[in-house]
């Protein structure tokens, strides 16, 4: 697939947009882009690559994000990922580690343009599917637009044609935490708009702090598409407006017991397969985050769905939960509408 609708993406996050995370937020949108967590290339060639990049097809369209600073060993990643039928390879420079320094990935190499062209260069030379990156709009002292234009200059010239741009910039030294360079630098949506009017030929993708649809549109006024983050991951139903909100679907938006019931059949074949039931509803407790009412559900899921040997029966009860809230009247169908 080289031509995707890349207008809304859920971010990759590390611990979070595992797979059966993402086959859970392809229930609740047919539409949008979903990525995996970051992966070393190493993993994929050396480890254990089975249990790393094993995905449903119901996932497409789907991306496999990878950080590294090696292009030959990120090529042969890339290879690997597209003879399975990933949609995507996208390059992380935007993850502010503290491990970064040692072997440069993430938003260190924001400080080595001509490394990431020639990391991006050999994995676009590698695969036909397109090859993407994320990073960020500068890094440390780095102030203002021009920084962040001339790194684009600068890649751009290894064929990379999609941009997707976390609009703050990342303090590699200065703060402790990633959290911390999630929530403590500015937001510079103008730098991301600018970017998109100066290099029109790129798709210019704006990722942070987007958390209403409303302002998703306004942006899309301006740039490509949107990735969305943490409100997509901790309260999923809020995915459920996408398709009709920024898409044009006509359909409804499916009821939090539909999207159960249509992981039900997963949900069985993953349990014959040996997975543990709370390794795939971990990613649904926030199904009714913002509904007092459905305390019941997530008690359930948390709890039941928990100790080692869980089964089905434990699933069909939250289905169960969901219809009974779900029902016309009820506080919980209030409070999602």
């Amino acid at each position: 697939m080289s031509d995707l609708d890349r207008r809304v993406c859920i971010a990759p996050m590390m611990g979070w947009t595992n797979r059966h995370a993402r086959y859970f937020h392809r229930q609740i949108s047919r539409n949008v882009v979903v990525y995996s967590e970051m992966l070393a290339p190493e993993a994929i060639i050396l480890g254990r690559k089975d249990r790393y990049i094993h995905y449903h097809p119901e996932e497409h369209p789907v991306a496999f994000q990878l950080g590294g600073h090696q292009p030959k060993v990120l090529a042969a990643a890339a290879k690997e990922l597209q003879r399975v039928g990933y949609d995507e390879i996208n390059f992380n420079v935007g993850c502010p580690s503290k491990k970064g320094k040692i072997q440069p990935f993430g938003a260190h190499l924001m400080k080595q343009p001509a490394l990431v062209a020639r990391c991006l260069a050999a994995m676009g030379e590698a695969v036909d599917i397109p090859v993407t990156i994320k990073t960020r709009i500068g890094v440390d002292e780095q102030e203002g637009y021009q920084p962040l234009a001339d790194f684009v200059g600068q890649v751009k010239e290894s064929g990379c044609k999609v941009f997707i741009i976390h609009a703050r910039k990342a303090w590699l030294d200065g703060l402790s935490t990633p959290r911390a360079n999630r929530e403590v630098p500015p937001l510079h949506y103008d730098y991301v708009y600018r970017l998109k009017r100066e290099f029109p030929e790129l798709t210019v993708i704006l990722n942070g702090g987007v958390t209403e649809w409303i302002e998703a549109r306004e942006h899309l006024r301006h740039v490509d598409g949107v990735m969305v983050g943490r409100r997509a991951y901790k309260e999923p139903y809020w995915l459920a407006e996408v398709d009709r909100e920024i898409f044009g679907a006509a359909e409804p938006k499916p009821s939090p017991p539909e999207i159960l019931r249509r992981c039900l059949d997963y949900v069985q074949q993953e349990l014959e397969s040996g997975t543990h039931l709370r390794d795939m509803v971990r990613h649904m407790v926030g199904l009714y985050r913002n509904a007092p009412a459905a305390a019941a559900f997530r008690r359930h899921i948390a709890m039941e769905g928990n100790p080692h040997g869980a089964d089905l029966s434990v699933f069909l009860g939250a289905i169960r939960i969901a219809d009974r809230l779900s029902r016309p009247g009820s506080a919980m169908l209030q409070s999602q509408t």
